[in-house]
């Protein structure tokens, strides 16, 4: 997979642009705020409908103007696509493949990236959260039927925490939560076992890239976390313990007005030779720990889609020390990955020239 053209117009600070990429290695080099994450951003926004940055899509149009548009040309499994987004301040933005209009439902799994920036580097000993939006977002370019059921588990758990504040203020009967809970463990168990899966890869990998950024020093080891299954195994019914979870904690739930159980709240956690690597990891560790999840993520999509995504690199060059630097460029080239990269400097580089360069300076673009 890699992406041959990109126009935009009208978008952040750019007022009219068109770019032909690389198969290969793209380096867009200038000062910050020149508009260089913008073109990683607007990548990434055509990936999964939405931006890394800000959750307001208004905020992509460019300040004094009503509309923005971005196109993208990219090839997928040997067959070219075309991708339009049309952006507008006073209308639902449209999103149209191949010519024909399509809902945003329909776009996760066309085309497919994976972006590192210097937020990931929270991944590890950030909020649970993070770890999740990271393994949701995996998994769902790879199937787009998980994340059709994660935005259904997301509406039965908004529905759910609104008929508990009902109950709670005298509003609604209790017995009201009974079609609410077959609704929500039935997702819930589909959602957890593909989680499962992913994971169950995702450890193999993450694993192989650990031992080979640290010359085979450090075990990675990542485990799914069920929350409120602490020390149980109850993988083999989920069905039974959800069911039973959901019952004993019903009254705290009305009490709270919020859901308790349900891989809402589940986690992933990792470990580096049987040590935590949240409580007591190093930074470096750490950062080794993030930067192996990643090229982890690359092998994992390759392996379900048949081909690599799009690499992403966002400013994270200055973050990585020279060794990571290494052998991170060393794994794009090997591996002939389309990949994107920002910087402010081109001495964060190999000597011998890498692909494409291109300088940024306040909107504009030349090779």
């Amino acid at each position: 997979m890699h992406i041959y053209s990109l126009h935009l117009k009208d978008y952040r600070n750019y007022s009219e642009l068109k770019l032909t990429f690389d198969p290969n290695i793209n380096i867009f080099l200038g000062a910050n705020a020149q508009g260089k994450t913008n073109i990683i951003e607007a990548v990434y926004y055509a990936s999964l409908g939405r931006s890394h940055r800000t959750h307001t899509d208004t905020d992509l149009i460019r300040w004094d103007c009503p509309q923005a548009l971005v196109q993208l040309g990219f090839t997928r499994l040997g067959v070219e696509n075309g991708l339009e987004f049309q952006f507008s301040r006073d209308k639902r933005r449209r999103i149209i493949l191949n010519e024909h209009p399509i809902r945003p439902k329909d776009l996760v799994g066309s085309l497919n990236t994976v972006l590192f920036s210097p937020e990931d580097l929270f991944l590890i000993k950030g909020a649970p959260a993070l770890r999740r939006r990271f393994l949701d977002g995996e998994i769902s370019q790879a199937s787009p039927a998980y994340y059709h059921e994660l935005a259904k588990y997301g509406k039965i758990i908004t529905q759910r925490n609104n008929l508990l504040k009902k109950i709670r203020e005298h509003k609604a009967g209790v017995d009201m939560l009974d079609l609410w809970d077959i609704q929500l463990v039935e997702s819930a168990i589909k959602i957890t076992q593909k989680r499962l899966e992913a994971v169950k890869k995702l450890n193999m990998l993450a694993n192989l890239m650990q031992r080979r950024i640290s010359g085979n020093l450090e075990n990675l080891s990542i485990t799914y976390d069920i929350h409120g299954a602490e020390g149980q195994n109850v993988t083999n019914d989920l069905n039974s313990w959800y069911n039973k979870e959901l019952a004993s904690h019903r009254e705290i739930d009305i009490l709270r007005g919020s859901t308790g159980r349900g891989p809402h709240l589940d986690d992933i956690i990792l470990t580096v030779n049987g040590i935590n690597l949240r409580a007591f990891g190093s930074q470096g560790q750490q950062r080794t720990g993030v930067l192996s999840l990643k090229l982890a993520e690359l092998e994992f999509l390759r392996s379900e889609t048949g081909e690599y995504p799009v690499l992403l690199l966002d400013d994270v060059m200055s973050e990585l020390d020279a060794s990571r630097r290494r052998q991170l460029l060393d794994f794009i080239r090997r591996e002939r990955i389309q990949t994107m990269i920002t910087a402010t400097d081109s001495a964060y580089f190999p000597a011998e020239r890498m692909g494409t360069y291109y300088q940024v300076e306040a909107g504009k673009i030349t090779r």
